[in-house]
């Protein structure tokens, strides 16, 4: 499981080098008639929910860190904490480089043609995402129990964050985004795998 972790730790820092030195070269990277993106377009609408989407994972991975004494469980929910937040900056850097706003009036997901329909399972803002009672959940359990119930958040957490990256990679205009939104389709079907793995380890599996 160690070689697992490690490869998975590996695969994260390749997505942050890759795109970690590029936030400001946004506006430079459309070819030689760069335009900003608009508020409604894919580009800001992908970089709005992601950071959203993101936030939540940051959230759930230090509760679970301070639920558990598992080593693999910690390292893994501090490779997420730390890559999703890397990359959460960029997102609202961006924002900040084309003058947009953070929150829009649209529902989540609208400039991938699901406004009004995105919003995921019992309340949740958007498919894949935990509802406020899972995360409060969450913080009461310990142990077993607690890395059980996390990989089984994540994992929905990240085909819910893989379906929307794939949308960007799609629709998305601004080539360093796009890259950005390809590189998480790629870590997070490879951290799917490795959840689930580690959950039938445990007796458990994905819950959908």
């Amino acid at each position: 499981m160690r070689k697992h972790i490690g490869w998975v730790s590996g695969a994260a820092a390749a997505v942050l080098v890759a795109v970690g030195a590029v936030t400001y070269a946004v506006a430079e990277d459309s070819g030689p008639t760069p335009r900003t993106p608009t508020a409604g377009s894919a580009d800001a609408g992908f970089a709005r929910d992601m950071a959203v989407h993101h936030q939540q994972a940051v959230e759930m991975s230090y509760i679970v860190r301070d639920r558990t004494r598992n080593e693999e469980v910690r390292r893994l929910a501090y490779d997420i904490a730390q890559t999703q937040a890397n990359q959460r900056g960029m997102l609202l850097g961006w924002l900040d480089l084309w003058g947009l706003p953070k929150v829009s009036p649209d529902p989540p997901m609208s400039w991938m043609g699901m406004g009004g329909t995105a919003s995921g399972k019992d309340g949740a803002l958007m498919p894949g995402m935990a509802t406020d009672a899972e995360t409060s959940r969450l913080g009461t359990l310990s142990g077993r129990q607690a890395e059980i119930f996390y990989l089984q958040l994540m994992t929905d957490h990240h085909k819910g964050g893989v379906h929307m990256a794939e949308g960007c990679a799609e629709l998305c205009t601004v080539e360093v985004e796009k890259r950005l939104a390809q590189g998480m389709v790629d870590a997070q079907r490879s951290e799917i795998e490795l959840m689930t793995t580690m959950l039938a380890e445990r007796g458990a599996k994905p819950r959908g």
